[in-house]
């Protein structure tokens, strides 16, 4: 452990800066995990300059792993990042019993903390899941990070994140409600008890008029869908937001504007006519148009159709991000 309990929260205000990539969980066509895949996705992330990776997340599909298939991905990450960016791994469930033993897990592998959104299914009340994440974090000396997501079927409002944040070692949030004023609110209410991050570029600008600082991006995928190995616009962005010099970020974010746009127009297509459920199919396969290692999507997701990759591939050929030399 790189900290104590008591030490979790200083230690990650600290050290919890800059951007955080969300990773995929890369398959074979046998449906197995692709090890060697995940191995090259990571060395060409943590060449783009990103400075931490978020394993076993939404978009990493965890909600399809078999248990062994988690820890096989859990034991791998370590010794593949090799200490060349943080690591955290998501540890949610339903069974209160499993997430700790992946807590203790995590802490025995090293990982720098762990990534915790509310149990589905049973949980429908604010005070069920301040009960559930208080018990894990009981359990473990790991500093835990709570993800606030309508994907788990419930999202808590700024005031109840304020209290996860009295938590001690509850050192982080990511607010991912996808409610602007939600995440502006939780940065005013809980932003000096526990670091918090809104996965959406645009709400450094909001900073300014309302005193508060977002120092770390935690965590999305744009670094390496908009990124090439030659070309960082989006990382350096967020390097310049996340350090506070926001005149030259909004400078910089010029440059990512036209790849957000057309994300912005794809993300908005396929949650629509998935009923609101978060695109992987859609970022597995922008992510092997770049070069990543991807493979299909696992049931329930509906893969994209023919049309749409067509499409999609024909789009980002058009912005420029595909094409001779690019991958």
């Amino acid at each position: 452990m790189k900290y104590t309990k008591r030490e979790a929260k200083a230690w990650t205000r600290e050290t919890l800066r800059g951007q955080w990539t969300t990773m995929v969980t890369p398959f074979t066509p046998e449906d197995e995990l692709d090890e060697e895949g995940l191995a090259s996705n990571i060395e060409r992330v943590v060449k783009l300059g990103t400075k931490g990776m978020g394993f076993s997340w939404n978009m990493g599909e965890f909600w399809s792993l078999s248990q062994a298939e988690r820890t096989r991905l859990m034991e791998l990450v370590p010794g593949l990042v090799h200490g060349k960016a943080m690591i955290a791994f998501q540890v949610t469930d339903t069974c209160l019993k499993d997430v700790v033993v992946m807590c203790r897990k995590a802490e025995e592998l090293g990982y720098d903390f762990v990534i915790l959104a509310a149990p589905y299914i049973m949980t429908k009340t604010e005070e069920q899941v301040i009960d559930f994440v208080s018990r894990v974090a009981e359990r473990t000396d790991m500093g835990i990070a709570f993800y606030n997501s309508p994907q788990f079927g419930i999202t808590l409002s700024p005031s109840a994140l304020s209290r996860l944040a009295d938590i001690e070692n509850l050192v982080a949030i990511k607010e991912a409600s996808f409610n602007m004023q939600l995440s502006i609110d939780t940065h005013l209410q809980a932003g000096t008890k526990a670091v918090v991050s809104t996965p959406d570029e645009e709400i450094f600008f909001f900073e300014e008029y309302y005193n508060f600082h977002q120092q770390v991006m935690f965590a999305n995928t744009s670094d390496w869908r908009f990124d090439t190995p030659d070309s960082h616009n989006y990382v350096d962005f967020v390097e310049l937001a996340t350090s506070g010099r926001l005149a030259d970020a909004k400078k910089q974010y010029r440059k990512v504007w036209p790849a957000k746009k057309l994300s912005r127009r794809w993300w908005s297509s396929v949650v629509a006519r998935t009923g609101g459920a978060l695109p992987v199919q859609l970022v597995k396969y922008w992510g092997e148009l770049m070069g990543m290692a991807g493979g299909h999507v696992r049931p329930p997701v509906i893969p994209l159709t023919q049309r749409e990759r067509d499409e999609l591939k024909s789009d980002l050929t058009n912005l420029g991000l595909l094409g001779e030399g690019k991958i």
